[in-house]
């Protein structure tokens, strides 16, 4: 196993809808929002955290792959690839060898080699917070929530989740490891990022929330993911 090259993607992702991806608050403030989204520690600037693109990919990676019923919503494991044969052993396995799997199972990782996607924290574009300065724009706003009783008419259990507006840019990176001719995970990896852009990222997905639009920097890169069709037709 010989590490042989590592492949990085950058571009950007644009919001095209209002993103939460939340920061955990352990007490609310009187006057405040129920819900903030993450911010860096000494900027107070919105980011988006590698660790929450990465598992979004993996999910849909595996949801699409059928597997997720025999998990019981879990992560695929190495005992979930002994387990199978065929095309959802080959899947499973290139979903390990991506974004990898439990220390426990540290003979099989031997086999498998070492985590090959590495996903960076995605900060605001310098370009945009600037521009926002300029124009005396907030980089967040605050959506107010309720139910609605239905016999009623009328609003109930208000909350107040922050959001990181529509329109707002964020620098993207992501590498790859190749160890020997893995090429095909490159072009997996791509797939799963194909998947994340027709569904949501973050929080409240189903209220229209967390969706965006990856924008990639390689030309080539850019012309593979326009033309994916990560859903195989039949016949």
């Amino acid at each position: 196993m010989k590490l042989t090259s590592i492949t990085e993607i950058r571009g950007s992702i644009i919001l095209k809808s209002g993103l939460h991806i939340g920061a955990g608050d352990m007490e609310m403030k009187i006057g405040g929002v129920d819900n903030a989204v993450i911010k860096h520690p000494h900027t107070q600037t919105p980011y988006i955290p590698g660790s929450s693109i990465k598992g979004k990919v993996r999910s849909l990676l595996e949801m699409r792959s059928g597997l997720m019923g025999q998990t019981g919503g879990k992560p695929v494991s190495v005992k979930t690839l002994n387990s199978l044969s065929g095309e959802q052993k080959y899947e499973c396995e290139k979903i390990l060898k991506l974004f990898g799997c439990s220390g426990a199972d540290s003979e099989e990782n031997v086999k498998l080699g070492p985590t090959r996607v590495s996903f960076a924290d995605c900060s605001m574009n310098g370009a945009w917070v600037e521009n926002c300065a300029v124009r005396n724009l907030l980089l967040t706003e605050v959506k107010s929530e309720n139910s609605i009783n239905r016999i009623k008419g009328t609003a109930e259990n208000p909350r107040f989740t922050e959001r990181v507006p529509a329109d707002a840019k964020f620098d993207f990176a992501v590498t790859v490891k190749m160890l020997g001719d893995e090429d095909d995970l490159l072009d997996y990896l791509l797939e799963g990022l194909k998947l994340l852009e027709l569904d949501a990222l973050g929080g409240s997905g189903s209220r229209g929330y967390g969706r965006i639009e990856f924008q990639f920097d390689d030309d080539k890169i850019r012309e593979k993911f326009e033309n994916l069709a990560p859903f195989k037709k039949e016949g």
